[in-house]
């Protein structure tokens, strides 16, 4: 059997008045703040980029569920076995043949800036999860991040500013934060990325901001806490965790394992992105997601191990470049605005999903292994 892949631990000047009614011409006469009644009905179509991947597979998955014509663009990058997300994929279309809701899938690439404009032009709301992950391969390989999230944020929002959609809601990263000024993480803080993954997140946030300040795009960013769930990355810590421990191998963990993550899982993201599909209430705004609580690394390897076999021994190795020593949430903003409330513990969360990738062993597993 082949060896798994050790855990990755997963002041701007003003605009005058003048460039800003100019900008907000170029868009179809659509006000910055709207009443709720303003909001289309359903069903609507819904464009999600990035649309096989982990999330934003489960974004399209819900919003098919509930009846909307979903289309999910998509390069099917091989950042790992892309026969996850094929598997997404043919679950979106088997929620699609039971219900209500429309799915189709477009193989394509949102550095395709007339592609972006075609898909985005069909949509009401565009849920822009398309990014190159992964704060170890950023700084591996700086230009890539670069040239997908930052780039192909700018194709989306360029798009999206020629419309009347409703929003766009962009998936940013806990990783635009860094080096904490204090924990929890607070929206308004400092920002010092560690790795140019989180640079190039916070570039896409603050384009959004921009776009929304100067050409009234209705924008929200989502600053995600190592989001996990079923049909999750096979190189974050928890799948890699499971899979090892469940092949009687020792979790391996980068560090002294004293490090804390806010793992959120991905049923909690599905509902808040659920809420921004007709909630005006963010526009303009990035907010964190967050979960309920923090763990440490070590103490999440003891976790795993304890509910499979606690006589597997923990292994420890050096710590990676670019990974964060702590992160953690404060959701009051998100609560205040959109009524957010994390409701899956760690405990229940890793239980769960270890139920899931037993039922799912026979075509995750393989998967994962050769991630």
């Amino acid at each position: 059997m082949n060896d798994l892949p050790n855990a990755t631990l997963g002041t701007e000047p003003s605009v005058g008045l003048e460039d800003a009614q100019l900008g907000t011409a170029d868009r179809k006469s659509k006000p910055q703040s709207r009443p709720a009644e303003f909001h289309s009905p359903t069903p609507m179509h819904v464009l999600v980029t990035g649309g096989a991947g982990f999330i934003g597979g489960h974004l399209a998955e819900a919003f098919t569920a509930d009846g909307h014509d979903v289309t999910v663009l998509d390069n099917l990058e091989p950042f790992y076995d892309v026969g996850i997300k094929r598997h997404t994929i043919d679950t979106c279309r088997e929620v699609a043949s039971q219900g209500d809701g429309h799915y189709t899938f477009v193989e394509g690439d949102v550095r395709d800036d007339e592609q972006v404009v075609e898909l985005v032009d069909e949509a009401d709301v565009v849920y822009h999860q398309a990014a190159q992950a992964g704060v170890r391969t950023s700084v591996e390989d700086p230009k890539k991040p670069n040239s997908i999230n930052v780039t192909g944020t700018m194709n989306v929002l360029e798009a999206a500013r020629h419309t009347d959609l409703e929003r766009v809601v962009l998936a940013s990263s806990s990783s635009v934060y860094g080096v904490p000024e204090s924990l929890p993480y607070q929206e308004d803080q400092r920002k010092r990325p560690t790795s140019p993954y989180g640079v190039s997140k916070l570039a896409g946030e603050e384009y959004a901001r921009v776009f929304h300040d100067v050409y009234g795009l209705p924008t929200v960013s989502l600053r995600y806490f190592t989001v996990y769930g079923p049909r999750m990355r096979p190189n974050m810590a928890i799948s890699n965790f499971v899979s090892r421990c469940l092949n009687g191998e020792p979790p391996v963990i980068y560090g002294d394992g004293k490090q804390t993550r806010d793992f959120t899982h991905v049923t909690d993201v599905v509902d808040v992105n659920r809420q921004l599909l007709t909630d005006d209430a963010a526009d303009g705004e990035a907010l964190n997601v967050g979960s309920t609580d923090t763990i440490t690394i070590t103490d999440l390897a003891e976790t795993v191990r304890d509910a499979v076999d606690p006589d597997i021994e923990i292994v420890y190795d050096e710590a990676r470049a670019g990974d964060a020593r702590h992160t953690h949430a404060d959701v009051s903003k998100a609560t205040r605005l959109l009524g957010y409330e994390p409701s899956t513990s760690i405990t229940e969360g890793v239980g769960s999903f270890l139920e899931w990738y037993r039922t799912n062993r026979d075509w995750y597993e393989p998967l994962v292994r050769r991630s």
